[in-house]
């Protein structure tokens, strides 16, 4: 929060003998219960898991955002819940595997496998999608408990 208000401050170019502490602002903003960091991880986590991010790319997100590890730790257990699904959610975005129009020709899969990867997504679940023929059902992949993580 304190980065945020200092880039904010230079930003605007308020500098000088009036210019706020942003230290001592965020601190009075999250005693105050303005700021959640928690919350916020929890937040930004679902919301790039429902646009099909994995997990590598969620945590590298919110390291980014500077949210402190613990609080990624809190929401670590929702991400890897969701990993299914965010994975077919990137899938059907894409149009691969399953959702593609015909079977992609050994560049193509490299490509895709690449952008699947890109998204944060383990390699055995983004091949297991890539695998698949157009119109294949893709409920087996979700029944499936153990997926590689990172």
């Amino acid at each position: 929060m304190s980065d945020y208000l200092r880039r904010k401050i230079r930003e605007r170019g308020w500098a000088g003998a009036g210019s706020p502490a942003p230290d001592e602002v965020a601190q009075a903003m999250a005693d105050r219960g303005y700021v959640d960091d928690r919350l916020f991880a929890e937040t930004r986590a679902g919301a790039m898991t429902r646009r099909g991010f994995g997990a590598r790319r969620v945590n590298e997100a919110l390291r980014h955002a500077g949210i402190e590890a613990a609080d990624a730790e809190a929401v670590a257990p929702a991400i890897a819940a969701d990993a299914p699904a965010s994975a077919i959610a990137f899938a059907r975005r894409k149009r691969i595997g399953p959702f593609g129009r015909e079977v992609p020709d050994r560049p193509q899969r490299e490509k895709q496998l690449a952008a699947m990867l890109r998204a944060g997504h383990g390699m055995d679940i983004s091949r297991k999608i890539i695998g698949m023929a157009p119109g294949d059902d893709i409920e087996a992949l979700i029944a499936v408990p153990e997926w590689d993580r990172f």
